[in-house]
């Protein structure tokens, strides 16, 4: 790949179609956070389902301090909806509680 001015929000198809990983992909029917190591060092992610859509760039630190920040409980809140009457998924909208 040609070198690409790399830059917050750009188009991830700018950044090529070889090298994304699904580091935590699940069982959620393909929606999942893909990530590029960039020959900076430096990290790209973009959503699965939306390839061509725009890609967040990182710093290494910045991913790395978010990592171990997620695995010590830091990001938690990101996993509960402030309505007891609304659940989600991993890449899918709030569903209604049957009740």
């Amino acid at each position: 790949m040609d070198q690409v001015h790399v830059y917050n929000g750009m188009p991830a198809k700018h950044l090529g179609t070889e090298g994304w990983a699904k580091p935590w992909s699940g069982p959620n029917g393909g929606a999942c956070v893909e990530a590029l190591r960039l020959h900076d060092g430096r990290i790209a992610l973009r959503q699965s389902t939306d390839p061509d859509g725009p890609a967040l760039i990182y710093t290494h630190h910045e991913i790395e301090r978010f990592i171990q920040g997620a695995k010590a409980g830091a990001a938690d809140f990101l996993l509960t909806h402030p309505d007891p009457n609304l659940t989600s998924s991993a890449g899918s909208a709030p569903e209604r509680r049957a009740a």
